[in-house]
């Protein structure tokens, strides 16, 4: 019911009585007034009159259910939010719903992260109610050998979405970094559990930096923030809602397809990897050489010193420009 005491109070544009909003919900007065007072609790600025009503007044910067599923224009992501306010992992909080039969779109999201993690193991500085930490749920019809994918998918849909609420200029550090300014104000982590022919779910982990000011001293020279980059305060609803509605768009293509074809141009156009010297390490070796293209499976093409073209995997290497983290 707090959703829709809030919807109601959202698109009301002054006052409106308790008594219009239980009739509209069918609930007594007293049970509106309880809502009402929670939502204050929760941060929400609402006047009250007595000859008036309610009037909402101010938002807080939240992102729990109530918040991002306002006007989320998605046919099923999203649709199951769980908010939190702390947790120690989205992703592994999303593994444990998934294994327990949480829908595909259910979205997973903290307000803070205590033990955020990202790729290869590194972990992920996750501060309250300043960034963006959440995970998605996913059950994709393709085979486990297409799941590497979906990380393509996550990282062109997050750079469109900051684009498009920021204007920033935002680029890709192959597979999956986000990077505006040639710093990281993104990662994206998938993780995977699968049978040999069968996926049973696909974790989506989703971290940005949006209002951050302040790094440790040795993620300075390589991490940065929307609001430091942009020199703004950003609203981090708006951010998150246009991931889903992004992510939505490009996974329905690929699952209908199975393929990366329609928007594998598109990706290559945010890439800042391609025709960059890089550097690439792997438990097995390391070795430089030239990333000059991305193959129709998402893998990148390395042409090394001697002259041999191979294929590198995201799932098992780090990339790092030659002369710094580009």
């Amino acid at each position: 019911m707090k959703s829709k005491v809030l919807q109601i109070l959202k698109e009301e544009e002054g006052y409106i009585s308790g008594e219009e909003i239980s009739r509209a919900l069918g609930v007594s007065r007293t049970a509106v007034w309880k809502v009402i007072s929670s939502l204050k609790k929760e941060g929400y600025v609402i006047e009250s009159s007595t000859n008036k009503g309610y009037y909402l007044k101010e938002t807080p910067d939240l992102l729990t259910k109530e918040e991002v599923s306002y006007n989320l224009k998605t046919k099923y992501l999203g649709k199951d939010i769980y908010h939190y306010y702390q947790i120690d992992s989205t992703n592994k909080e999303a593994k444990k719903m998934a294994v327990n039969g949480a829908k595909e779109g259910t979205i997973i999201i903290s307000e803070e992260q205590t033990l955020g993690k990202g790729r290869l193991g590194r972990g992920w500085i996750s501060p309250p109610r300043l960034g963006i930490w959440m995970s998605i749920i996913l059950r994709p019809l393709v085979s486990p050998l297409d799941a590497s994918k979906i990380t393509i998918l996550g990282g062109l849909s997050v750079c469109k979405a900051i684009e498009k609420v920021t204007g920033l200029d935002v680029k890709i550090k192959w597979p999956n970094d986000i990077v505006i300014n040639k710093k990281k104000v993104c990662g994206i982590l998938t993780e995977m559990s699968a049978e040999m022919e069968k996926i049973d779910y696909i974790i989506l982990g989703i971290g940005v930096n949006v209002n951050n000011e302040n790094f440790p001293e040795d993620l300075k020279d390589k991490a940065s923030s929307l609001k430091i980059e942009g020199n703004k305060k950003y609203n981090r609803k708006e951010i998150v809602q246009e991931i889903i509605m992004q992510f939505e768009k490009y996974y329905e293509i690929f699952i209908r397809d199975k393929n990366l074809n329609k928007f594998l141009e598109e990706y290559k156009d945010y890439c800042l990897t391609l025709n960059k010297d890089v550097k690439i390490n792997s438990n097995k070796e390391s070795f430089v050489g030239k990333a000059i293209d991305i193959s129709e499976e998402g893998e990148l093409i390395v042409q090394k010193e001697d002259g041999e073209i191979i294929t590198v995997f995201s799932g098992e290497v780090s990339v790092r420009g030659l002369y710094g983290y580009i």
